[in-house]
């Protein structure tokens, strides 16, 4: 593991601790950040796909009756009588913060009908299953616009977490490592110079008692 470049002092031990215990206390919120961001991204895709079911059976349905909608009426009839739409929607977006993260409501407004089906054709030369399929079809347009909520905050929610794991692996596998073995280095370096000091300390130790006996021994045979 590559070591931080740094005096090995005992200042530069206090720093790099430091910044060691921050990195510790970052990794530990960014964790438990990850592990919320994964919770709510399952909740979403819990009930996204029971929405997608509900919506593809509803669709499924509602083909079967287009199909013989279109079977039992003429092809100039269906073109005339769908060309216009009969309802119109407003859509206004919102936006709400899901753990740190921007994610879009959407509020659908059905004008006009006060949201009750409304066919744009007349009914004498239509079947039955065409307007089945047109209400089937009304009727999920909040299980749709719902998906569409759902969808997009948990792709911004993945993205998220995907930044969120990049930084917790980068201190857990490399910023924290490299701390951990800086302050190892600096504290065999400084373990190295006391003992170097202490060693110098005990060599001038005995050179000073050798030179006192000395002295006396000098005096003793000047006496």
């Amino acid at each position: 593991m590559a070591q931080l470049r740094v005096n090995p002092t005992r200042m530069e031990l206090k720093k790099i601790q430091a910044r060691y215990d921050t990195a510790r206390r970052g990794h530990k919120l960014l964790k438990d950040k990850r592990d919320e961001l994964m919770k709510k991204f399952l909740d979403i895709v819990r009930e996204d796909k029971v929405l997608r079911e509900r919506v593809e059976a509803g669709l499924a349905g509602i083909y079967r009756s287009f199909a013989v909608a279109s079977a039992v009426t003429g092809h100039e009839i269906m073109v005339e009588s769908l060309i216009m739409p009969g309802r119109e929607v407003a859509l206004d977006v919102g936006y709400k913060n899901l753990m740190s993260v921007t994610v879009p409501e959407f509020r659908a407004e059905i004008l006009g009908d006060g949201g009750a089906a409304v066919f744009n054709y007349g009914l004498a030369f239509t079947s039955g299953e065409l307007d089945a399929s047109l209400r089937e079809l009304a009727a999920l347009l909040p299980y749709l616009i719902r998906m569409a909520e759902l969808e997009k905050a948990a792709q911004l929610l993945a993205g998220e977490i995907e930044k969120t794991r990049r930084r917790v692996n980068a201190l857990e596998y490399i910023i924290i490592p490299q701390y951990l073995e800086t302050m190892k280095s600096i504290r065999m370096k400084l373990e190295e110079n006391e003992r170097g000091n202490t060693t110098r300390l005990m060599k001038v130790k005995d050179m000073m008692i050798e030179k006192k006996i000395m002295s006396k021994r000098r005096d003793a045979e000047e006496e």
